[in-house]
């Protein structure tokens, strides 16, 4: 057991340093462009009309940036809120945001998150998860940063969870944990995959 441990750690290891690689050859106006297109297509899909709150995340910069989705999503009424970091759990909460001027601070690791006046939502309370990660595959499978905190607070979730990616970060197969969390759709610039239970 502890053999395939370290292969499927190894493998990951080398996976996100092959999809870093890769997104490390994209230049910001190409960034900036094809995450304005997955925000488009995103709107355009049913499961995100008819979410009432939507779990965002605040995009890292090799990441897509979702942040003007989110504040349309605001301003048309949605429940909106990001991951706050709890250092003494160790874990990740949801919190409300309902003004991003005032409430978002920099967080742990340096991440936009919402500040101690924003309250807690109860996951299973959220209708959309936007999740984030390093790669992701056709089977819902997702490669994290590889500490674990993100698959801890998907397993909480009730809600859809929508893989957001570029579509460097699609792999052929992600080596899994039993603890890895998988997701319900993939979501890239050119694409919409429905992941098949």
């Amino acid at each position: 057991m502890d053999t395939d441990k370290h292969g499927w750690q190894k493998q990951k290891t080398e996976l996100r340093a092959k999809i870093r690689a890769a997104l490390k050859e994209t230049s910001p106006a190409t960034r900036e462009t094809v995450s304005r297109k997955l925000c488009a297509k995103l709107e355009q899909q049913s499961f995100f009309q008819n979410a009432a709150s939507v779990l965002f995340f605040a995009p890292l910069p090799d990441e897509i940036d979702v942040w003007p989705l989110l504040e349309k999503s605001l301003a048309a009424g949605k429940t909106v809120a990001l991951p706050r970091f709890d250092s003494a759990g160790k874990n990740y909460s949801a919190c409300r945001i309902r003004q991003l001027r005032t409430e978002i601070v920099a967080g742990q690791f340096g991440i936009r998150e919402p500040g101690v006046s924003c309250h807690e939502i109860p996951l299973k309370e959220i209708d959309l998860i936007l999740v984030p990660g390093i790669a992701f595959d056709l089977h819902g499978r997702r490669l994290g940063r590889g500490r674990g905190f993100y698959d801890r607070l998907l397993e909480k979730v009730r809600g859809l969870k929508i893989g957001i990616a570029f579509d460097e970060q699609i792999a052929g197969k992600i080596p899994v944990a039993p603890h890895d969390a998988k997701v319900n759709f993939i979501l890239t610039p050119t694409r919409c995959v429905r992941i098949e239970k």
